[in-house]
């Protein structure tokens, strides 16, 4: 297990991250930038009641908290849907940065105490739960209007010509999808348990699909030529008027994108981000291709077929570095393809963490030999047959994850349609 001062180094990162991306007035806390996303106050206040739930309170919901239990329940995310976030009432900034406050002190003193397994987990789950929603925090401040109030984001390593469109084989065999506890102690349940499959001889994208490939297939009618598009996601283009990916200005024929505010040039080499499972299902039909499977996407991530065994990142046992993925959100883009010849996997397949979240044709489903974790809510409402709804599996981790929790085995989800999250594509090919 990761020791406690680790745990206490990582919740610290992710604080600082938090208030990093509310360190504004109360007013712009308190904006709803668009229904799909809450309002950063409640984001803020949510992290602090799961982290006192799951740290000080043992996950006991019944067990008396800091919070008046009708206060709290503003915060259940089962119960208030995002969309109507914006008109409950919520604790204002200066309550809730305090009420996260005194909850870290305390938790920070429980730490010093924790010996089990069990409670040194439940840190992991928190540090895990921060991290996520600042990335959905940045998601929402993307969608926000008006003068930026971010910047640009940091420099990042410069792609590598040629590499665009090429594609590596990943030939038939068995490899072990998924990890045990053992192995990765801070792996959620639907990670678990590692288990041998067959997969089928097949190629995938070296890297992921570019600004560049994506323009050609807008500039060759892909949107308008529903032969491309599955009968649900042509529903959907027409529905929802898509044009190009979002952010993309006046349906990409100005050339520009709004990045956080800043209008700049659509780079070419960069992977394409914002997009549904439909455009990305779409695009690989006119691209002559395919998405891949979750589980190909795993074994072309993390399997090394020389020693047969999985390696801990695609590169191997070394933690994540800026010289070999581009994680953690100070650079606020993705990185040009071909930045990071030595992230590539054993395969020789590049940026498969980092930079953009991939769209597999997977629907959530758990693995055999399934079970709920402490927080049995966060993975068995969302599985395929639960009636919560529509989901495809993404896989890989954008720029905005925390380095902390990223792993080839962790699995992301979200409806087809939406395309707010730093979503792109990395195509596949049968054999």
């Amino acid at each position: 297990m990761t020791s406690p001062e680790v745990l206490a180094r990582e919740l610290t990162q992710a604080r600082e991250r938090t208030l990093a991306l509310v360190d504004f007035d109360d007013a712009e806390l308190h904006r709803q930038y668009d229904p799909l996303m809450s309002p950063l106050v409640w984001d803020l206040a949510h992290i602090g009641q799961q982290e006192e739930l799951w740290l000080l309170r043992d996950g006991n919901p019944d067990r008396p908290g800091m919070l008046a239990p009708d206060v709290e329940r503003l915060y259940d995310a089962f119960v208030h849907s995002r969309a109507s976030r914006f008109g409950l009432p919520l604790l204002p900034p200066t309550d809730a940065r305090a009420y996260c406050r005194t909850v870290r002190d305390r938790a920070l003193d429980a730490l010093g105490a924790a010996r089990t397994e069990d409670e040194l987990f439940r840190f992991g789950l928190v540090i895990s739960h921060e991290n996520q929603h600042d990335e959905t925090m940045l998601q929402a401040l993307n969608l926000r209007s008006g003068a930026p109030i971010l910047g640009t984001g940091g420099p990042l390593p410069a792609g590598r010509p040629g590499v665009a469109g090429t594609a590596v084989p990943v030939p038939a065999g068995p490899f072990t999808l998924g990890v045990n506890a053992s192995d990765e102690p801070y792996s959620l349940d639907n990670e678990r348990p590692a288990h041998t499959v067959h997969v089928d001889a097949f190629r995938i994208g070296r890297v992921p699909v570019t600004n560049a490939e994506w323009r050609g297939f807008i500039d060759d009618g892909g949107y308008r030529d529903p032969r491309w598009w599955s009968a649900r996601g042509w529903e959907h283009r027409e529905r929802a008027g898509l044009v190009a990916p979002q952010f993309w200005d006046d349906g990409a024929l100005a050339g520009t994108r709004t990045r956080f505010g800043h209008v700049e040039e659509i780079p070419a080499d960069e992977p394409v981000q914002h997009v549904t499972f439909f455009e990305a299902q779409a695009y690989a039909a006119w691209a002559g291709a395919r998405l891949p499977t979750e589980i190909e996407w795993e074994k072309a991530c993390a399997w090394d077929p020389a020693l047969r065994e999985r390696r801990r990142f695609p590169w191997g046992s070394a933690p994540p570095t800026p010289e070999v993925v581009n994680l953690g959100g100070q650079a606020m883009r993705p990185a040009p393809v071909g930045a990071y010849p030595a992230g590539a996997s054993a395969y020789g397949a590049e940026q498969m963490l980092g930079d953009v979240w991939e769209w597999t044709t997977s629907a959530l489903r758990p693995w055999p030999g399934f079970r709920p974790m402490i927080y049995d809510r966060y993975s068995e409402p969302f599985f395929e047959g639960s009636g919560a709804g529509d989901y495809r599996v993404l896989r890989g981790g954008s720029w905005a994850v925390a380095a902390s929790i990223v792993r080839p085995s962790f699995r992301n989800w979200d409806h087809p349609i939406r395309r707010q999250i730093f979503s792109g594509v990395r195509l596949a090919w049968d054999v």
